[in-house]
């Protein structure tokens, strides 16, 4: 499972056997897992273990690097 971003303590990752889904991105940090689905716009999916103030943060953060993490996903899946 790639890490592809590092931030402020949250883990942006995929897990390699989920390829037969849309693209998307799973944050963890402590105890918290959010996952987001990148297409065809960022959705957050389910979250939980985060506060209101960290999924916000989240949030921001899955926006601000979209391109990036859309670029990794086809990179690694070879899309």
């Amino acid at each position: 499972m790639p890490v592809v971003l590092f931030i402020y303590g949250f883990k942006f990752k995929f897990y390699s056997n989920e390829n037969d889904e849309p693209p998307h991105i799973h944050v963890l940090k402590g105890g918290g897992n959010t996952k987001y689905w990148l297409m065809p716009e960022p959705d957050e999916a389910y979250s939980y273990g985060y506060t209101v103030r960290e999924r916000r943060q989240i949030k921001e953060l899955v926006l601000k690097n979209h391109t990036l993490l859309i670029s990794k996903w086809n990179e690694f899946f070879g899309r």
